[in-house]
């Protein structure tokens, strides 16, 4: 089964700038989307005025994020191998991994579920949860994670499926549509169906609810373009070769890995605030939201870019690839500069908008104004370990993964949190990031694919 020409032209004809373009936009508009979406359950609780309800809700977000690295390990893996098929010709061999990705996602997604599910308590103690907020996490926890993992996890493989074969406006669409849906309902369950004190849990329901419905949209989509693209779910097809198996795990465990270790980046933020108070707490719990912005569009231009990236490095074309890898660092670079520039000028604002308790104000204002300058070194990072995924090197995408956060990032924390105080935990990302783009830089330098007349000859 052939794919459609106009996909072929996305990949192999249309000038780059289009075709990043048409990549690009849909994913960073999706990821803006799910970042207000995410910001949104901040938003709402912090109108309670309850540090403690935000405390319990900003607790969750590494679980949650933990959630996704099942994303990335079978999306990733399965869809930048999908890409690189796809330029090699291998399109029958392409089938057998998409159908292979979609049921591992399924697989995996039961395992973190039931897992929490069974151990719930000990878990939220153990990521720093007190007796005063440990209801708020329980209840934000059961919705979100232990009833919504499989179609969160699900949604997020098939847009990650969907964007691999060129169809990034339709994977942006998903992922938007959970997004603006769970931001309509939290109000509507928060104030309007659930009773008073009640709003974290309405939050939950609402996310749930939105996560079920994305995922439902995607399966529509996957049931629509089966006989158009090479995605399928049919597991009538087989298990791919070993080897390609093999490499959906190559990228995708690397790809897991270096989310876990950035979610336990901020379980240590976290574990080490608590300890200051509560308020610190809910200040970088906000923080950590508010920043996300350009990371997010950052991600964005990244996931816009891997197929295109997987695609030319499998088919040869280094000249595509290089003009692809080049405009998209460019583009990333630009939006990490005027997010410094917008959010030096605004923050007070900004983080007046999730909460008006003036203690956590005050903290969270000069949090942001610090762990904002660390944005283009936070990008020029992650699109190093992005690019490898592109040339399916997993095994350097997990080293550069575990270097950042395993060995210069979290010691960091604990390093200045020791010599300075409750302000090096936030100093701490800029001065580790540091270190990680001149490692990045170098490794770029020198191992990159070599190409000769006939394709890449070195991964």
């Amino acid at each position: 089964m052939n794919q459609t020409a106009t996909q072929n032209e996305l990949f192999e004809s249309l000038p780059v700038p289009v075709a990043l373009r048409r990549m690009i936009v849909p994913a960073a508009i999706s990821q803006i989307i799910v970042l207000i979406y995410n910001m949104a359950d901040t938003f709402y609780i912090g109108r309670t005025d309850n540090p403690y309800m935000l405390a319990g809700a900003s607790l969750i977000l590494p679980v949650f994020n933990m959630l996704l690295c099942l994303a990335s390990l079978a999306g990733i893996g399965g869809g930048t191998l999908i890409s690189r098929l796809l330029g090699a010709g291998e399109e029958s061999e392409a089938r057998k991994v998409s159908a292979f990705s979609f049921y591992l996602a399924i697989g995996l997604s039961l395992l973190f579920s039931v897992g929490l599910g069974v151990f719930m308590d000990p878990a939220l103690r153990l990521l720093g949860a007190k007796d005063t907020f440990l209801l708020y996490a329980r209840q934000y926890s059961f919705c979100v994670i232990v009833l919504g993992a499989v179609p969160t996890v699900l949604s997020n493989v098939l847009a990650h499926l969907v964007r691999s074969v060129g169809l990034s406006r339709e994977a942006g669409f998903g992922i938007t549509l959970g997004a603006v849906l769970n931001i309509l309902l939290d109000p509507v369950f928060m104030y309007l169906i659930l009773p008073d004190g009640q709003q974290v849990l309405g939050v939950g329901i609402a996310t749930l609810f939105s996560n079920c419905v994305a995922c439902g949209y995607f399966l529509v989509i996957l049931y629509r373009i089966r006989n158009t693209t090479v995605l399928t779910a049919d597991f009538r097809l087989g298990l791919p070769r070993g080897q390609n198996m093999s490499a959906v795990f190559a990228v995708g465990i690397p790809s897991a890995v270096a989310s876990l270790l950035f979610d336990l980046d901020y379980v240590v933020i976290d574990k080490l605030m608590v300890a200051y108070s509560e308020v610190a707490l809910a200040a970088i719990g906000i923080v950590l939201k508010v920043e996300r912005l350009p990371l997010n569009v950052g991600i964005g231009i990244c996931q816009g870019m891997v197929p295109l990236v997987a695609y030319n490095c499998a088919s040869g074309n280094e000249k595509r690839m290089n003009r692809v890898i080049r405009l998209s660092l460019g583009t990333g670079l630009v939006v990490a500069a005027g997010s410094i520039l917008l959010y030096e000028a605004f923050t007070p604002w900004i983080v007046g908008v999730f909460i008006s308790d003036a203690a956590t104000v005050q903290l969270a204002d000069v949090f942001l104004r610090i762990r904002i300058l660390a944005t283009p070194l936070m990008f020029l990072s992650f699109f190093t370990v992005y690019i490898f995924q592109g040339f399916g090197n997993g095994r350097i995408s997990l080293f550069l993964g575990v270097m950042r956060w395993a060995v210069f990032n979290i010691p960091m924390l604990f390093l200045l949190d020791h010599l300075v105080g409750m302000y090096g935990i936030v100093w701490s990302q800029i001065c580790a990031d540091v270190l990680t783009v001149a490692l990045s830089v170098y490794i770029y330098r020198t191992r990159r694919p070599a190409f000769d007349s006939s394709g890449p000859v070195r991964p």
